[in-house]
């Protein structure tokens, strides 16, 4: 990957306006790889029963 490109929603209506047109969704951040919606953080989190499993391991 070479090129990231960041969109600040808040200060950009119109952009705000697109991303919620192609993703149906009001939070940030929604991530894209090209066209495709990837989602945003809550679809990134590794499910339940899998953090359960690492989240012992980062205890200090």
């Amino acid at each position: 990957m070479t090129d990231i490109e960041k969109v600040r929603v808040d200060l950009d209506p119109a952009r705000r306006e697109e991303m919620m047109t192609r993703t149906g969704r009001r939070t940030v951040p929604q991530i894209y790889i090209g066209e495709l919606v990837v989602g945003g953080f809550d679809d990134l989190l590794p499910p339940p029963t899998a953090r359960a499993v690492f989240d012992p391991l980062f205890v200090a």
